[in-house]
């Protein structure tokens, strides 16, 4: 088993920035992938962003050039940096951690981003 303990996000204006954080812990040798999804109000849950262990990251169309994804291995800690944010960046962020074999993630409890106009 993994857990996943995500930590801050909270209430910006717009233009702000917020940084997330997520711990690792447990049964970690498989996880290879962690990760940012987002899910607004009555939406489904999208992708943000993506980072290997490696250090190879993607990003949704939405948040290139304003999120960056980072991880410390040695920490076993995933972030977010979120800056320049906008209203439609309001959701409840989580974290993902992608275990190789058997396939399955692990999910952050999830954390309240709200961005004011």
């Amino acid at each position: 088993q993994v857990q996943l303990v995500q930590s801050g996000g909270g209430l910006v204006q717009a233009g702000g920035s917020l940084r997330l954080s997520c711990a690792a812990s447990g049964s970690i040798i498989g996880i290879n992938t962690m990760g940012w999804y987002r899910q607004a109000p009555g939406k489904a849950r999208r992708l943000v962003a993506r980072i290997s262990s490696g250090g190879s990251a993607n990003y949704a169309d939405s948040v290139k050039g304003r999120f960056t994804i980072s991880r410390d291995n040695a920490k076993n800690t995933v972030y977010l940096q979120m800056n320049s944010l906008k209203p439609e960046d309001t959701a409840v962020y989580y974290c993902v951690a992608e275990q190789d074999w058997p396939s399955r993630d692990y999910w952050g409890q999830g954390t309240q981003v709200t961005v004011s106009s």
